[in-house]
């Protein structure tokens, strides 16, 4: 599996990666990226905002985790850096369809860009992340080479109030439109990791005829994994997800999750610092008159997931 260059840049990311994470003094210009929650799938997105700022030298970030995934802690967030006089944010938004006076409150001081989950009803300069249509599609596709003959299928996410989540299971259905693949339900967990596992164990004894289960979000796929595994169904049942979390690489190497559909959030982190600085800057063509920056996602199954995670660990900086 070969990677995009932005992946490949992976080794001076690790050298900065203590870098720019803290108030900027002095006369930088300020920049925050925020994440939704506190997945280690942000710890690449990291790495990406690290190398910009290492690029950027007249300018700062703030690195801000929301460690409840709720839309309140993002406010708190928001709110705090507006106070202190931030310039540019990149934001996932937990809940964007109720965030939307939230967020153009905060275009009306600060540069807005989403990023990995978007708000296009809100006043954002761009997004940066995935077509998670496209995303949910490429899942779905997945979903039917593991069930060519088709199946009772289940869908886990933390919620559909988000525009990623909503998007990648509607890519899904439109993937298996015509199939013999069939959703029965779709369980959704508030980004509790303990509910999520609690979500798929209860599913196995609802619908004990069930074929795959799929994750939607980050860590969906290792509470799919270990429910299976507690279950005693691993290897019986089918799991495609998305991401790139330790468990999840591992359960593709095994054999026990099919595939993962992996985005690039260190494209994600490194393209919105610089965005950010270059409009600051002046620089208004940098975004596209899309008003949208796609970062192509990675299917990964088992024949790929040595290459990519020997790539990831550098990135990680482990």
């Amino acid at each position: 599996m070969r990677l995009k260059r932005g992946m490949l840049a992976c080794a001076a990311a690790v050298a900065v990666l203590g870098a720019g994470c803290g108030k900027a003094g002095g006369d930088k210009l300020n920049v925050a990226f925020v994440t939704n929650n506190a997945s280690d799938f942000w710890t690449i997105a990291r790495a990406g905002c690290n190398k910009a700022v290492s690029e950027l030298p007249g300018v700062g970030l703030e690195f801000q985790i929301p460690s409840d995934g709720s839309a309140a802690t993002q406010k708190r967030i928001l709110d705090d850096l507006l106070a202190k006089g931030i310039r540019g944010v990149a934001i996932s938004p937990v809940d964007p369809a109720n965030q939307t006076l939230l967020l153009n409150e905060v275009a009306r001081k600060a540069l807005l860009v989403t990023q990995d989950s978007d708000a296009p009803q809100s006043d954002r300069a761009c997004y940066i992340g995935t077509d998670n249509v496209a995303a949910g599609r490429q899942a779905g596709d997945l979903i039917k080479r593991f069930l060519p003959r088709g199946g009772r299928i289940m869908v886990f996410v933390g919620t559909l109030d988000a525009q990623n989540a909503r998007e990648r299971l509607e890519g899904i259905k439109q993937a298996i439109k015509g199939s013999a693949v069939r959703i029965v339900d779709v369980r959704t967990d508030e980004t509790d990791r303990v509910r999520a596992k609690a979500n798929v164990l209860d599913a196995l004894v609802k619908y004990p005829g069930l074929a795959c289960l799929v994750g939607l979000w980050s860590y969906n796929g290792p509470a799919i994994l270990n429910a299976v595994k507690e279950s005693g169904k691993t290897g019986r049942i089918g799991i495609v997800c998305f991401d790139e979390e330790e468990e999840t690489l591992e359960g593709v190497r095994s054999g026990a999750i099919f595939a993962t559909v992996v985005q690039q959030p260190y494209e994600f982190g490194y393209r919105a610092v610089h965005l950010m600085a270059k409009v600051l800057q002046g620089d208004k063509s940098a975004i596209p008159a899309s008003r949208k920056i796609i970062v192509p996602t990675l299917a990964i199954s088992k024949d790929g997931v040595d290459e990519f995670a020997a790539r990831l660990k550098v990135l990680r900086g482990r």
